[in-house]
């Protein structure tokens, strides 16, 4: 089966779903990265983002090993 054609799992879903909506969130605000905003350190859903980046590499586990 090719890679394109492969179910997205529960941790992928989920990064895909925080990507829309911190783009959208960027958009709203006129911005293209967060490193431009001004409630960089304190926005809940960048840290939301991040964790869902941290879970899609490491497929849930808190051991730090990441399947790419």
């Amino acid at each position: 089966m090719s890679e394109a054609l492969r179910l997205k799992d529960e941790f992928e879903q989920g990064l895909e779903t925080k990507t829309t909506e911190l783009k959208n969130c960027q958009g709203n605000k006129g911005l293209n990265s967060c490193f431009n905003c001004e409630q960089l350190f304190e926005c809940a859903l960048r840290t939301e983002y991040v964790k869902a980046v941290y879970n899609s590499m490491s497929k849930g586990q808190n051991d730090g090993g990441f399947d790419f």
